[in-house]
């Protein structure tokens, strides 16, 4: 996967992150009971959260100081 290849990933993930945290927080809001539904959304986010680690990892080269 080219650098330009992982970046425009690195950006769908960031964006899907971004919409699970939207999503998570309307079912609160609205009461909503059906904590299988949030646990799983929080699940796919911590998914997403790691895929976005690995990637940016990968972009980010390690400096010994």
């Amino acid at each position: 996967m080219t650098e330009q290849e992982m970046r425009k990933r690195l950006a769908v993930l960031k964006t899907d992150h971004r919409d699970l945290d939207a999503a998570i927080d309307a079912l609160r809001e609205t009461g909503s009971t059906d904590q299988l539904q949030i646990a799983r959304l929080k699940k796919r986010k911590l998914g997403l959260k790691d895929q976005i680690a690995m990637i940016e990892d990968a972009l980010l080269p390690d400096i010994i100081a």
